[in-house]
């Protein structure tokens, strides 16, 4: 019975193999397509009038946060945003509960988002929370140019001051 059982499986994987080989094309039969060479352009990301990586202060950051993100290139081409993450890097203390020694600390919370500017708990969070030290960083920024080709934009990031 095992010889036959193991024949048998021998048999279906030959017959799957001389199926397979019987479809594969002929060398030069398929035409081939030529491949456009793509050169993607030099793209800038911006947020509202600030740009890369700048220090601006708690009002004017809370001001920005609620501004879209804005891709262009060289020629001012806009560009689609499909995707992007928000950083929201904060400062606080933390107390030893035996010593009462309070320490400096720092959180971290991201999201990715589909839509700019960022969703209104986001930027009334941030509003709220936001002061000197912190960060904000918008980064794995992907967009679409008008003919469909996705690209990686640069990084912002707002260093409160």
């Amino acid at each position: 019975m095992p010889v036959l059982k193991h024949s048998a499986i021998l048999f279906c994987l030959l017959a799957v193999t001389g199926v397979a080989a019987a479809q594969r094309t002929k060398p030069g039969t398929a035409k081939e397509v030529p491949v456009q060479k793509f050169k993607p352009p030099k793209l800038k990301c911006s947020l509202g009038n600030r740009s890369d990586t700048v220090a601006v202060p708690v009002d004017e950051a809370t001001l920005l946060i609620a501004r879209p993100l804005v891709i262009t290139d060289d020629k001012k081409t806009l560009y689609t945003i499909s995707s992007y993450q928000c950083l929201y890097k904060s400062k606080g203390v933390t107390e030893d509960e035996e010593s009462g020694k309070v320490s400096p600390v720092t959180s971290v919370v991201a999201q990715v988002f589909k839509t700019t500017p960022l969703s209104e708990v986001w930027v009334r969070t941030i509003a709220e929370q936001l002061k000197s030290g912190e960060e904000i960083s918008f980064y794995d920024i992907v967009v679409k140019d008008p003919q469909g080709h996705l690209m990686f934009a640069p990084n912002l990031k707002l260093v409160v001051q």
